[in-house]
């Protein structure tokens, strides 16, 4: 038997409301992962999904039904409401909604956790990166990631020390790259690390605190950059680390 659910969130960014409507819509591969949206209402949405409200650039609600529970649910609607901000900027409201039908409480708490963290991801694209291409990565490390200390293990092997907290200056150890990165420490909690660089974010998933192996997505803005070149090297960098 399902439970519903709902996660709201608001905030406010300089950029307007068109930035902010195109970074949902087409630029998705620059703060989450790649998206495609049929643009009008009742258009098709991501996993097969619906737009029931397409109002460009101030409104957009897609929905999903699944007979079979696709990872543990069997509904799930994302809205945006984007409005423009007195003086400028915009303010944004955030609807995630819908049924969960197993375990409730850690399913919650992680799409909780999860959410603050890809919206915080949002907000630095629009801020640095807003209206770039971006090739996208993502890789799960192996079974051994899933260990308390996976994420620190993970953030250790980056060359982020354990007391860099968020606005610190790091030296990063990328995956194929001889030479040390300069970058900052854009988020950092128990559960998720952000690392942001002139032409990248990479983002650490401690995803091994509700019971899966620690994440890494790559957005990668720079010129000639390849998203399956990232998730392979990626992919070596996370089995070597936990091997």
């Amino acid at each position: 038997m399902g439970k519903e659910f709902e996660i709201v969130r608001e905030f406010e960014v300089e950029a307007a409301p068109e930035e902010v409507w195109e970074a949902v819509t087409t630029g998705s591969a620059g703060w989450l992962w790649p998206q495609e949206f049929e643009p009008r209402q009742g258009g098709a949405a991501p996993f097969g999904g619906v737009l029931a409200v397409w109002d460009p650039p101030h409104h957009l609600t897609a929905r999903a039904e699944f007979t079979d529970a696709v990872q543990n649910q069997v509904f799930n609607q994302l809205e945006h409401v984007i409005e423009a901000r007195e003086g400028g900027g915009s303010l944004v409201r955030y609807v995630h909604s819908g049924i969960f039908v197993d375990d409730w409480d850690n399913q919650y708490d992680g799409a909780s956790k999860h959410t603050d963290f890809y919206l915080h991801t949002l907000r630095q694209y629009l801020a640095h990166f807003a209206g770039r291409p971006a090739a996208f990565a993502t890789v799960n490390g192996p079974g051994a990631s899933t260990a308390p200390d996976a994420l620190e293990a993970a953030s250790r092997a980056l060359g982020v020390p354990d007391e860099a907290a968020e606005g610190a200056a790091v030296h990063l150890r990328l995956p194929g790259t001889a030479d040390p990165v300069d970058a900052v420490v854009d988020f950092r909690n128990p559960y998720f690390v952000g690392l942001r660089t002139a032409d990248a974010m990479y983002r650490v998933f401690g995803r091994n605190h509700f019971g899966a192996p620690v994440g890494v997505s790559v957005h990668d803005f720079s010129a000639g950059a390849d998203g399956k070149d990232a998730a392979e090297r990626w992919q070596r960098w996370l089995d070597g680390v936990f091997a």
